[in-house]
């Protein structure tokens, strides 16, 4: 038992692994060709509908407007000049695509939310980017910094007609107690094209929350890695696409620590001719990061003919010396049973289905922690209901 474990241990130490969760990075913008579409990242992405965000499109200025609240004790501050460059990769994260790199290295400004140590914010940050102008491709840097053992929630509330490139960097400090919520309620044709990357310092815990329901094309990619041991990470999305909406969302919890923690849990509905959904979580368990736990799951409900949802689960370890590691993937229509159920009480069909949908999202939904923004999301979900299920009802 001993030599196979050292045979086995001697491979990953000689080998490199060869796989797409081991990318090279550079801050060079050359060293990243343009995307082509045959890439395993890219595969799922309509890049002709991007409006070349991930190529040589022209990042230009003033189309988006931005706003935030600004809680006690709470630094929120566009910045500039050598501050700003200071915080290019502030995360530890280092680009492995064109259009991240492009940004790092062509927006002149960074919009910081600045937490400091031990502070309990009493009410979320919010920040509202709203887009005036869809054919104005730009991009943006948002850099999200928690010190030691602070406390906030800052919630992300993209909104408008625009064509945006964004990279979003979090860095949560030891011991602290973050969450983030990206909110995509943009108009029907806006492009987004999003990178999160987070650090979780030593026994942090950070929770990101994804939700897409507005726009014609939203990819955003949401990476997690640790800075020390007994991090956790938890991380949840919803999404509604409707007819011709491309809703795309990749995650990767990269293990750089021992004890540490990742839950993925994302849900998705689709309905009208050309809804697209794509979910790829990709978990990392490196050699370093014995004792670990990680889980990931996305559910997917297909409420209508003419829609297409790609799930793909993807876990590659490094070390048998862990807590545990799974995964699950679903995509299905109504649970008939269900329906029967609901049907068999005297309850109409329309309604029956829009119950299913409610009880679907809503366990998800509770786990945000805003309820002004819960109740919000369940309202937004009945509208979108409206558009084909509830229809005629």
């Amino acid at each position: 038992m001993d030599t196979a474990r050292d045979s086995v241990e001697s491979a990953l130490e000689l080998t490199p692994v060869d796989s797409h969760l081991h990318p090279e990075g550079s801050f060079d913008v050359s060293d990243h060709p343009v995307p082509t579409g045959r890439e395993e990242i890219w595969r799922f992405t309509p890049l002709k509908r991007l409006r070349d965000l991930h190529g040589e499109a022209v990042y230009g200025a003033g189309a988006t407007q931005v706003t935030w609240n600004t809680p006690a004790g709470v630094r929120v501050e566009s910045v500039e000049g050598d501050e700003a460059r200071a915080l290019r990769g502030v995360s530890g994260w280092v680009p492995n695509d064109r259009f991240s790199a492009r940004v790092l290295a062509e927006t002149a400004e960074t919009l910081l939310v600045d937490v400091p140590a031990e502070l309990e914010v009493a009410e979320p940050v919010v920040v509202t980017l709203d887009g005036t102008d869809v054919e104005a491709t730009e991009a943006g840097h948002v850099v999200l910094r928690f010190g030691r053992f602070a406390k906030a929630v800052v919630v992300l509330q993209h909104q408008g007609h625009a064509s945006l490139a964004q990279v979003v960097e979090v860095v949560v400090g030891d011991g602290a107690q973050v969450s983030v919520i990206s909110v995509q309620d943009w108009a029907d044709d806006a492009v987004h094209l999003a990178h999160h990357e987070a650090s979780v310092g030593r026994d942090a815990s950070y929770k990101h929350v994804a939700i897409s329901f507005g726009g014609d094309l939203v990819r955003m990619d949401a990476n997690v890695t640790y800075a020390g041991p007994g991090g956790s990470a938890e991380m949840y999305g919803l999404y509604f696409a409707d007819a011709g909406q491309h809703l795309e969302h990749r995650l990767f919890a990269d293990h750089t620590a021992p004890r540490t923690k990742s839950n993925v849990v994302y849900k998705g509905a689709l309905q009208g001719e050309g809804a697209h959904t794509v979910w790829v979580g990709n978990v990392l368990i490196r050699k370093i990061a014995e004792g670990i736990e990680t889980y990931e799951e996305n559910r997917n409900l297909v409420l209508t003919d003419g829609c297409q949802a790609d799930s793909v689960p993807n876990l590659e370890i490094e070390t048998g010396e862990i807590e545990g590691a799974g995964h699950a993937s679903a995509v299905g229509r109504f649970d008939d049973e269900q329906l029967f159920y609901l049907r068999s009480r005297g309850i109409s069909e329309p309604e029956a289905r829009r119950l299913v949908v409610h009880g679907f999202f809503n366990d998800l939904i509770r786990k945000i922690g805003i309820p002004s923004l819960e109740e919000k999301l369940m309202s937004t979900v009945e509208d979108e209901l409206a558009k084909n299920v509830l229809r005629g009802a």
